[in-house]
This record gives structure tokens, sequence and C-alpha cells, in this order.
């Protein structure tokens, strides 16, 4: 199988976004964001999920992020299949992220 996903830790993650170098995509659904977010956080929920949807990354690399990792690597895979390269995402999701101890925030 040609498309992949790469796992990255939340610290990879949080350190990426912290220096530019990554785009956070969000594809939990509304619901879930405005319980608890990401912070600089982009949501495409994956229920509408349309690999067009995503902002324009402007040179950073995407990578999407759930709540416990499952549904960023179906959206990674869609995008892929839509031609886009975007092969990484937050292993772990929400869950890990809170569990290494980085911040969140309420209300999207």
């Amino acid at each position: 199988m040609a498309n992949q996903v790469q796992d990255l830790t939340p610290e990879e993650v949080s350190k990426g976004v912290a220096e530019g170098r990554y785009l956070l995509v969000d594809v939990r659904e509304p619901n879930e964001v405005e319980a608890e977010a990401y912070p600089h956080g982009v949501v495409v929920p994956l229920s509408t999920f349309d690999p067009k949807a995503i902002p324009d990354p402007q040179g950073k690399e995407v990578v999407f992020a759930c709540r416990s990792g499952k549904r960023s690597v179906t959206a990674s895979l869609a995008a892929q299949a839509a031609g886009l390269p975007y092969d990484k995402h937050l292993a772990g999701g929400m869950l890990g992220w809170k569990a290494a101890g980085l911040p969140s925030k309420v209300g999207g």
C-alpha cells in the first residue's frame, strides 16, 4: 500500500506548531472541539471531511489530530487519496496530548 501515515508524538507536534512548521488540522466534531480544543488547531470535521476544506498550509506540513488517533489516520488517508501529500498525524490524539501535559483550550 503506497499510502502511509506517519505517527508524530504530542511533543513533536507541539514543537512543530510552535516553530511554524506544522498546521494542526483537528478532525473531531464541533461539539468535541467546544469542550476541548488544541491551541492553534484548524477544525475540519471528519463527518463532513473534504480535503479541499483544509486551509492552504503555506509551506507548513499538515498534521491531522483527533481524540485518540484513529480518525486522524482516516483523514490523512482520505487526503492522500485526493492527491494531497498530507501523511502525518498526532499519534494518541487529544488523549495523548493531555497525557504529555500539553495545553488545551476550552471553547474551540
